[in-house]
């Protein structure tokens, strides 16, 4: 009867542990990286020289350009002049420290949009990017600079009814904080003290319970890795696959660098979990071989 009451809470510890340690990760990621401007800074900052978003600039910025601009059947060749340009600029220091502070600005603004109303997709705006890119372009006398308009163009990075499937989620992940993880851990290591104390009569039930309970609790950790795992990769699809074409690249690298952390921590609790699994087996298999049996067990 002890065997089948300790397998069933070993599957209970499993299934907990899965469900709560991609709660914990995400809940721990919403506070310290995407509620935090220069951590969100510093992760988005080098996409500036990545090369779909540097064609997804160059794209909206002249799209928008050429709206302005009018030259009969010369408007192609412009506009690939005009192109090649801003293509140009892209790999400049000073199109880098634009998209710093674009993204700088840009942070009050995707947080507001994922904790705010519903109908409000979340965006990167251009603008602070396209006024530093005119400003180059007109300094070097490119022609048609001067007609390229200083709007609001935008790279979508979730759209309006993602945004809102996703906003309960997140308002619930940013009250959480970091509480979840500790809540995780506690939670871990409770069950392995109660699997010694409820392990039996004598010094080696108990170390030979705790060691099982250890072994099932890092399979937990590890599994509940995977599940991160698949739970970036299935809100990375959705989430893309509602982006406007044009955007894709960019907003993929965005998603992408946001969520880098995410996947370190991935492997990094996938790892130690697995380990732990392993050597605490191990050591049970050691102690079930050395340890004495005391008399009467």
């Amino acid at each position: 009867m002890r065997t089948y009451i300790s397998v069933a809470l070993s599957a209970v510890l499993l299934v907990l542990l899965a469900v709560l340690v991609p709660l914990s990760a995400l809940s721990a990621w919403v506070d310290l990286e995407i509620d935090d401007t220069d951590r969100y800074v510093a992760a988005v900052a080098p996409l500036a020289d990545d090369s779909d978003v540097q064609n997804t600039v160059a794209d909206l910025i002249t799209d928008s350009a050429m709206k302005q601009i009018d030259v009969g059947p010369l408007q192609n060749t412009v506009r690939d002049f005009l192109h090649q340009a801003v293509q140009s600029f892209t790999t400049t220091g000073t199109f880098r420290d634009a998209w710093t502070a674009a993204n700088r600005t840009a942070h009050e603004t995707v947080t507001d949009a994922l904790d705010g109303k519903s109908g409000e997709s979340v965006t990167i705006d251009l603008a602070p990017v396209t006024e530093k890119v005119k400003r180059n372009l007109v300094e070097n006398g490119v022609p048609f600079a001067d007609q390229v308009p200083v709007q609001h163009t935008d790279i979508q990075l979730v759209s309006a009814d993602r945004a809102d499937q996703l906003r309960q989620s997140f308002r619930w992940l940013r009250a959480a904080s970091v509480w979840p993880a500790v809540g995780t851990l506690a939670f871990a290591l409770l069950a392995i003290a109660l699997a010694w104390v409820r392990g039996g009569p004598g010094r080696r039930s108990q170390a030979l319970a705790a060691l099982a309970a250890t072994a099932v609790t890092g399979t937990g950790f590890a599994l509940g890795a995977l599940a991160l795992r698949g739970v970036i990769a299935l809100a990375r699809d959705r989430v893309l696959a509602e982006v406007p074409s044009s955007d894709t690249g960019a907003a993929a690298a965005v998603y992408d660098a946001l969520t880098h952390s995410l996947h370190t921590t991935v492997w990094i609790v996938f790892g130690l979990g697995l380990a732990v699994a392993v050597c605490a087996a191990a050591a049970r298999i050691w102690a079930q071989r050395v340890l004495p049996v005391p008399a009467g067990e």
